[in-house]
């Protein structure tokens, strides 16, 4: 199928929709090109997702497919369904000829389905393209099962994911792979206007924040403050308005709209409380960083599955969206922050729960699948 006859290998890194399929799909594509400078990476998502404003940023080159949700019920979108495959698969096909795709790597989301099909049973008489499948979360979406019938090789983040996989962990940037905390912790206090020496708290909701978390810390940051902790908050753009403040003149508390630095951030902090969404759980354990995990408590659990190994392995605690309260983190949390020898304990237990060269893994695999078409 390629069209492509001089170069390195075309990899195709496929996922879209958010961000627990896009960073997974980079991180993979980057260290592919660490490997393999001659390697050219595209990302392949569709017009509705995160992808559109993430990969550009990263300047990764980007294709788009078009969607095809799968309707979990008999409606109009299910009548409907082989037609738009149909158009969808054919625009797939295109664009593998176009690339010049020697091998396909999937993250699961709406683009793959499409893709999978294309590059595998519906290759039409062009050659097939090599599929190679990872998992992110704790159980597998509906377009890596697809996938991973076709596939070369099947890799998971997690035990017990639904597929027959090779469990390697969540792929990572190189930024945050490659962190030394200890080493960068004075460059990023100051980059955030913290107290060099203070405890320090990071706070992250998400991307937009996390109400919960916000509302909760709001009412004991004065307290926090007092305590010598400096708190490190990302509430979310739409929240700036209602940030938590401080008075007093204890330990700085800093509230941010957005990090674009996650690696300074976890430089910065000595303790996270967060949500549990696959890539932060694995971050956070490949830096060694102690977590309060707070699962979005919507969805199918899914969140708190992606962090019971880390919790199991002592690495981090977790508390129910609905039980997070100001008297939590005045008897938990700032207790924990404190306490310097057990976090210090956490932080060894999430190393050794983490995997930091899952990226290199999958990027090995993709690399292998497409030599070994290419002969």
């Amino acid at each position: 199928m390629s069209t492509t006859t001089t170069g390195g290998p075309s990899v195709l890194v496929v996922g879209g929709g958010t961000a627990g399929h896009i960073e997974p799909a980079l991180a993979v594509g980057e260290t592919v090109t660490v490997l393999d400078p001659t390697a050219r990476v595209t990302a392949v998502g569709t017009p509705r997702g995160l992808e559109t404003e993430i990969v550009p940023q990263r300047g990764v080159p980007l294709e788009l497919v078009e969607p095809v949700p799968l309707p979990r019920r008999v409606n109009g979108d299910l009548f409907r369904l082989p037609g738009r495959l149909f158009r969808a698969v054919r625009g797939a096909r295109a664009m593998l000829r176009r690339t010049g795709a020697d091998v396909v790597v999937g993250f699961g989301g709406y683009a793959c389905v499409p893709v999978y099909l294309a590059a595998g049973p519906l290759a039409g008489r062009g050659r097939r393209v090599p599929i190679v499948v990872h998992e992110a979360n704790a159980r597998a979406g509906i377009a890596n099962k697809l996938g991973a019938r076709y596939a070369e090789a099947t890799l998971a983040a997690v035990t017990d994911s639904g597929l027959d996989a090779l469990v390697v962990g969540n792929p990572v940037r190189q930024s945050v792979a490659n962190l030394d905390r200890r080493e960068l912790r004075a460059e990023a206090r100051r980059a955030f206007d913290l107290d060099p020496d203070a405890p320090t708290l990071l706070v992250v909701g998400g991307s937009q924040g996390a109400r919960s978390l916000n509302t909760a810390m709001s009412a004991v940051a004065e307290e926090f403050s007092a305590a010598g902790v400096g708190v490190l908050h990302a509430v979310g753009p739409k929240n700036v308005d209602d940030a938590p403040t401080v008075s007093g003149a204890g330990a700085p508390y800093v509230t941010v709209p957005y990090l674009d630095r996650m690696d300074l951030a976890y430089a910065a902090a000595d303790l996270i409380l967060c949500r549990s969404g696959a890539i932060t759980v694995a971050e956070v354990s490949a830096v060694g960083l102690p977590a309060v995990f707070v699962p979005l408590p919507h969805g199918n659990g899914e969140q708190a599955l992606n962090a019971r190994d880390l919790v199991a392995g002592g690495g981090s605690l977790m508390i129910d969206d609905a039980d997070l309260s100001p008297d939590y983190l005045r008897s938990t949390v700032l207790p924990l922050v404190l306490d310097r020898d057990r976090l210090d304990a956490m932080s060894v237990a999430a190393v050794s729960g983490g995997s930091r060269n899952a990226a290199e893994v999958v990027a090995r695999a993709a690399l292998d699948a497409a030599g070994k078409a290419a002969r």
